[in-house]
């Protein structure tokens, strides 16, 4: 197994620093060639473990997202299902406002009573504006408060580039986003929803007899990809969220504004393929796993396990691993009591002089207070280690 050089920097402070494995060895290092350059107005390529942009051009313009926008009407419907305030059984009368939604659709009437579940894939699947209407007001009464509710999310997730008007993606001025805010949603809905996810990889759902494709035509040319939406106005041009999966590493893309459906696809597929060929997503750490242990003061025990509260992924060009450096730093003195769970500090990964992931390093266990000779003694040893700290240089010394 590969190994990660570890370099401790800590003042006054002892450290044992547990090396990280590699998953699977390295291949041989590759040269990185330039990153595409496509005709779209904006795109990003980005890894969904360690989220770490590989490809950007012009991230953060304002763009409208057309279709896209269902991304997010789809993410406040699962929430509400994974809260139980809803379900898929449930049965939705149609409103003759979300019947006369103009644009894509699934045919759904006011005569009808329809399910949530065939709602979501009407609007996931077939596109449907009327679909993406209906549940808007099932969930939240009518779509004006719903696009509240999409906004409270977007600031959730950290989307600081969007607002949303309604649920459907139809032009309006105040109706906006980014590609980075696209990549950011694409990889909250793989993340938060695994259950509902795999709708966005179905190529065709019929509802009344009527049978429809997916419009993201990248699920017939590769079997990788999975997801996610397409989106289409004369405004906004052809866009594209995408995801794929290839050993183990995903990626997630977003492509806004290109010149026709089939750029979108081919576009999006340049990023992906681009992203597999010339990087790899490695495992560095787990969550809770011991990195390093510190000398703790006035404690019960003298040792303290530290780790991170979160999986810790890179992405670097392909057969590079060998080249990863990380470096921890801990603050200079730890006195108990402590609780599980404090920061003490920080593990810095660097490829070359290139910063690529900083965590903050935490206690993964409490350490309850020595009693009263165990706190003197150190309280002893603290002060007779300062004495000697502060004592002088003798003349000439170095």
């Amino acid at each position: 197994m590969n190994r990660i050089r570890i370099v401790a920097l800590a003042l006054a402070l002892v450290v044992n620093v547990v090396w990280a494995q590699a998953p699977t060895p390295g291949n041989k290092a590759l040269p990185v060639p330039a990153a595409p350059q496509l005709g779209a107005n904006s795109y990003l390529l980005m890894d969904f473990n360690s989220g770490r942009i590989i490809v950007e051009k012009d991230p953060d313009m304002r763009v409208e997202p057309a279709s896209i926008t269902k991304l997010m009407t789809a993410y406040v419907v699962f929430h509400e299902l994974q809260e139980g305030n809803i379900s898929l059984d449930e049965m939705v009368t149609i409103s003759e406002k979300a019947w006369r939604t103009g644009g894509s659709r699934m045919f759904i009437d006011p005569t009808m009573q329809v399910s949530v579940e065939d709602l979501v894939r009407g609007m996931v699947i077939q596109s449907g504006n009327d679909a993406s209407v209906a549940l808007a007001e099932h969930v939240a009464g009518s779509e004006e408060a719903f696009a509240s509710l999409m906004n409270h999310f977007a600031e959730q997730l950290g989307m600081t580039g969007t607002l949303y008007m309604n649920a459907t993606g139809l032009p309006d001025p105040e109706h906006y986003t980014t590609a980075r805010d696209v990549a950011i949603l694409s990889l909250a809905t793989i993340r938060d929803f695994p259950e509902y996810y795999p709708w966005y990889s179905e190529k065709e759902f019929t509802f009344n007899n009527i049978r429809q494709h997916n419009r993201n035509t990248l699920l017939w040319r590769d079997p990788a990809i999975d997801g996610l939406k397409t989106g289409h106005t004369e405004a906004a041009g052809y866009c594209l969220a995408s995801s794929a999966k290839q050993d183990g590493m995903r990626l997630v893309s977003a492509v806004m504004g290109s010149s026709s459906e089939s750029s979108r696809a081919s576009e999006s597929q340049t990023l992906l393929n681009y992203g597999f060929r010339f990087f790899e997503t490695v495992q560095l750490y787990k969550a809770g796993q011991e990195l390093a242990s510190a000398r703790v003061w006035k404690g019960l025990t003298e040792q303290v396990e530290l780790g991170l509260d979160e999986d810790l992924f890179v992405t670097i060009p392909r057969g590079r691993y060998d080249d990863l450096e990380a470096q921890v730093e801990l603050e200079p003195q730890l006195t108990a009591p402590m609780d599980a769970g404090v920061v003490v500090g920080t593990i810095s990964v660097k490829l070359g002089d290139e910063l690529i992931a900083s965590r903050e390093l935490q206690t993964l266990s409490a350490v309850e207070e020595a009693g009263f000779f165990g706190s003197m003694w150190d309280s002893m040893k603290l002060w007779v280690d300062g004495m000697m700290e502060d004592e002088p240089e003798e003349p000439g010394s170095e």
